[in-house]
């Protein structure tokens, strides 16, 4: 049985918090898709949900998970009243201030896992479902740390190049399907990530900016896929970082 993208959810990593959950926000005021959303803590998805709602949303389910764990993804059960998520976007990971060489094995494990397998587990429990569809969409938040070297954050840049280089095999493998790939390279963006930190929040990439563009790529006609965008503040770096 075929089903509809029109009539699909939306699926959002990382949305407790900062960037998902504006995207999550956007995606409420802007569609009426069914939202499901997914992060470690629930306390802060349940507010998430809250601030959804408000913005419109009629469906939201909020699923806590460690993504990093692939058991606890292929036990994601969706609630009868959600459709199957025809979009996903890979949100969520952390980001690792420190130099290379002061960087521990498990701290490059715990990147890798973090910034690379929470989307890939994501995908691999529904590429199923989204086969189904008429059409899907996968959007892997990437950096713009996964096209050049950051000299003190190299671990997580090493952990994004990953993502982009999955990100740009699958949309390969997906070619000849209706599923398309995009990766959003995506610079100093206004996060959670920044506080207690000397940057001028004022400067950096404003998360309803990058709501809007993620919204606006579900609306494309499905002869078209974004394959990547790079997305910055408009002056540059924000130093001190």
């Amino acid at each position: 049985m075929e089903y509809l993208f029109s009539s699909s959810s939306v699926l959002i990593t990382g949305a407790s918090r900062g960037i998902g959950r504006e995207v999550a926000i956007g995606f409420a005021s802007e569609t009426d898709r069914p939202l499901i959303l997914v992060a470690r803590t629930e306390k802060d998805l349940q507010q998430t949900k809250l601030m959804c709602q408000d913005a419109g949303a009629d469906k939201v389910c909020v699923i806590p998970c460690d993504l990093s764990t692939p058991k606890a993804v292929t036990d994601i059960q969706l609630p009868a009243n959600i459709s199957a998520p025809g979009i996903l976007i890979n949100n969520a990971g952390s980001y690792l201030l420190k130099t290379l060489h002061k960087t521990s094995y498990m701290e490059y494990i715990n990147q890798i896992k973090s910034n690379l397998f929470s989307a890939v587990h994501i995908v691999n429990r529904f590429l199923p479902e989204l086969k189904k569809l008429d059409r899907g969409l996968i959007i892997n938040i990437c950096s713009s740390g996964a096209l050049e070297g950051l000299p003190d954050s190299g671990a997580y840049a090493s952990s994004k190049h990953a993502l982009l280089g999955y990100s740009r095999s699958l949309r390969q493998e997906l070619m000849d399907t209706e599923i398309g790939v995009t990766a959003l390279n995506l610079g100093q963006t206004q996060s959670t990530s920044w506080e207690g930190s000397e940057v001028d929040s004022q400067k950096l990439i404003d998360p309803k900016d990058v709501a809007q563009l993620l919204v606006s790529l579900t609306k494309l006609s499905p002869r078209s896929v974004v394959e990547e965008i790079i997305m910055k503040p408009q002056h540059g770096r924000v130093p001190p970082m």
